[in-house]
């Protein structure tokens, strides 16, 4: 570790990875986000899923200020984040084959509609079996991962592929293989994850291409306001109600 402080380390080290985001990934955010728009403007839904930490990011789009009113979270019991005890079987949960094939055949999920997923590694039963099912539905899949672990780490699908291998678009989140940013001489293990803040802000980007796309066409988002704001609350009512149809976090 160099002699800058640990707090500035980290965050320079999560700017370098925002700025090969911004470089790197601009046209796959752009297509992304046309991707949603085509899906809002057809009469599609949004759905975003994520296991363990990768479910933050899913999380942070859903009934969100300043979001899209009609992404919506799709669950599995036990993988959306820590709060399952003990936190080790959500980690167990994402091995499981089949696991996502009994998710998809109990949500709404129908042709035309869009999925996120997000995986850091992209190498478990559970986002692998999601892309793959969803896709065969006829739902457009979006995966949001870290390309790099494709090729230093196993795949645990019987597969041997990844979560990559099986969407319409990638979006590279960049992040070294073990999602850890900074070292120090006396700590025998790296520390400090960036994947939370990075791949929230990759998404984020995504929402913001998707709701210029959808006005660019003349198409009113359906963005929802903060409810600490005056008049949020009642902004919110109208747009939820105007697609109640499109949006199940709600019922």
């Amino acid at each position: 570790m160099s002699d800058r402080a640990p707090a500035g380390q980290f965050i320079d080290a999560a700017i370098g990875l925002l700025r090969r985001l911004r470089d790197e990934e601009a046209d796959s955010i752009a297509a992304a986000g046309t991707l949603l728009a085509d899906t809002v403007a057809d009469g599609g839904r949004l759905f975003a899923f994520g296991a363990g930490h990768s479910s933050l990011a899913a999380q942070d789009l859903v009934y969100r200020a300043g979001g899209l009113a009609l992404m919506n979270l799709l669950a599995v019991p036990g993988v959306v984040g820590v709060d399952v005890m003990p936190a080790p079987l959500g980690s167990a949960l994402e091995r499981v084959d089949g696991l996502a094939s009994a998710v998809l055949d109990s949500s709404p999920l129908r042709a035309g509609d869009a999925l996120l997923i997000i995986s850091l590694s992209g190498r478990n039963a559970l986002p692998v079996e999601m892309a793959m099912n969803a896709r065969a539905l006829g739902v457009k899949v979006i995966g949001v991962t870290s390309v790099a672990y494709a090729s230093e780490t196993k795949s645990r699908h019987a597969s041997g592929t990844y979560l990559k291998d099986h969407c319409d678009l990638i979006l590279d989140s960049k992040i070294a293989v073990g999602d850890a940013e900074l070292t120090h001489d006396d700590i025998p293990a790296p520390f400090a994850p960036a994947s939370t803040v990075v791949t929230s802000a990759l998404l984020q980007a995504v929402m913001a291409t998707t709701a210029t796309t959808l006005a660019d066409r003349g198409i009113e988002p359906p963005l929802l306001r903060s409810g600490n704001v005056d008049g949020g609350h009642d902004w919110n009512a109208r747009v939820m109600e105007q697609y109640r149809d499109r949006i199940f976090y709600r019922h």
